[in-house]
């Protein structure tokens, strides 16, 4: 089966450096397992980078998420919001047991 990448649907982490207008506009986001799913593509500056495009998942490395089938995100698109100091994928689901 073939998994497109998900699409990052809005961030509201506006000091990182890939946040305009509160889109993602970096190719792709990895999604951390550091206690929760966090986003390591986060960089605060005040200099904006990336491209003109709308930011993916492309890897996830949260293996508690539901969404998380091989380290790939399968859901149909993810939110980005502030934890404590940094940006998390708010998305994130916990798998059943």
């Amino acid at each position: 089966m073939a998994i497109t990448m998900p699409k990052i649907l809005s961030c509201t982490v506006l000091e990182c450096a890939y946040n305009v207008n509160s889109e993602c506009h970096t190719m792709a986001i990895t999604v951390g397992d550091g206690g929760h799913a966090s986003c390591d593509t986060y960089y605060r500056a005040s200099n904006k980078g990336g491209g003109d495009i709308v930011g993916g998942v492309g890897a996830c490395k949260a293996h508690e998420c539901s969404y998380n089938k091989s380290y790939e995100c399968t859901a149909p698109g993810i939110n980005v919001a502030h934890h404590s100091e940094h940006a998390d994928c708010k998305t994130f689901s916990p798998k059943r047991r």
